[in-house]
């Protein structure tokens, strides 16, 4: 992993963490706000966005919520100039004493910098490419991805290293509520599944259409499995459909929970299941966060976004250059790393490593497909 120098920083007890993003990135996050929390044994209160708000809850280290959708990061409905002016003015409000700001390395630090500022924090720290003068006190040389790439959690990890945190242990860490398995386990039931049997997770759903896999290579993969494993198919309100479609293709093995689960059940039932079948988004990180087996259908956008020390297999595919990022950053690494067509993985090769994933992890247990 890549340490900067450690930089001066006064002791902190009331912190302002900003990751703007997804569930996702908040969650690959963890690992620094935990190196914070048990070097500094402070207050933590996590700025993210609507998406970002739902997983906060489950996260042990913070302590506060603040939610804004930034102008500077894709979100429907972000918040406008008089928005901004509101946001510095309660940051200021609540009287932080230091603020951390988490990004990747295609985005910038600067209007996050700025608006904190603004708000009156004293010490402000986040990795920038180019030289932030006052707006930062603490300023981290960004030299991704030009000089090397590592992971999501090991640049947030090496960023508040530079002041002193650090952690016991670096894997990420979602809680599982009680409630939240009880209520799982009901919903299981009422759906139909034998909650005494192993099942896997198939997750479909995208955040970005870029990587869509093909409900009809889903469906064979279910089909390819074998009925001796029930199959949950999870999903958002907004997936209904989708999930609906690939249960009906698979079979009776296949239960729909698309739009039937909240956050917190999601978590439960990844940390229940032998294993998750998934796109790379958030639920490859709950998977990590709750150390289940995943196979992810990768689409090939995000080097550094792979599970994070779980046990994993990743069968990759381009994206469309339709729908490629115009951000020169990512275009840069996508020349670099992706410019040789791949494939979506046929769903033969997807149920094998399914099964090879499920036989390594599960030794001591009967094996079911």
């Amino acid at each position: 992993m890549i340490l900067q120098k450690a930089i001066p920083w006064k002791p902190c007890r009331n912190l302002l963490c900003i990751r703007a993003d997804n569930m996702g990135d908040l969650i690959m996050t963890t690992p620094a706000l935990r190196a914070l929390k048990q070097s500094f044994d402070g207050r933590i209160t996590i700025l993210t966005s609507s998406m970002g708000k739902l997983v906060a809850p489950f996260i042990p280290e913070v302590d506060d919520i603040m939610i804004a959708d930034l102008p500077w990061v894709s979100h429907k409905g972000s918040c406008d100039e008089n928005g901004i002016m509101e946001l510095a003015a309660t940051i200021r409000e609540k009287g932080f004493d230091g603020v951390v700001i988490f990004t990747v390395y295609s985005q910038s630090a600067l209007p996050a910098a700025l608006l904190t500022c603004m708000a009156g924090i004293p010490q402000r720290l986040a990795y920038c490419r180019e030289n932030p003068y006052g707006l930062l006190t603490h300023w981290v040389p960004d030299k991704e991805p030009y000089s090397f790439t590592q992971h999501q959690v090991q640049r947030d990890i090496g960023l508040v290293h530079c002041i002193g945190a650090t952690a016991i242990s670096d894997h990420l860490y979602l809680e599982v509520g009680e409630q939240d398995k009880e209520r799982l386990y009901a919903k299981l039931k009422q759906a139909g599944m034998d909650t005494d049997k192993p099942f896997m997770i198939f997750h479909p759903g995208v955040s970005e259409e870029k990587r869509i896999y093909p409900s009809r290579l889903w469906i064979r993969v279910g089909q390819l499995i074998g009925e001796n494993m029930q199959l949950l198919i999870t999903g958002g309100l907004n997936e209904r459909a989708l999930t609906c479609a690939i249960a009906k293709g698979i079979g009776p093995q296949a239960f729909d929970m698309g739009g039937k689960l909240d956050l917190g059940e999601l978590i439960a039932v990844v940390d229940a299941a032998q294993l998750v079948v998934a796109v790379n988004t958030g639920t490859i990180h709950i998977a990590a966060a709750r150390q289940t087996p995943v196979v992810v259908l990768y689409a090939n956008t995000n080097p550094q976004h792979i599970p994070w020390k779980v046990p994993s297999t990743i069968l990759p595919f381009s994206v469309s250059e339709l729908l490629k990022s115009k951000n020169e950053i990512i275009h840069w690494v996508d020349q670099l790393l992706y410019r040789d067509f791949v494939p979506f993985p046929e769903p033969e090769a997807v149920a094998m490593a399914i099964r090879e994933l499920y036989r390594a992890t599960n030794i001591n247990r009967h094996e079911h497909c």
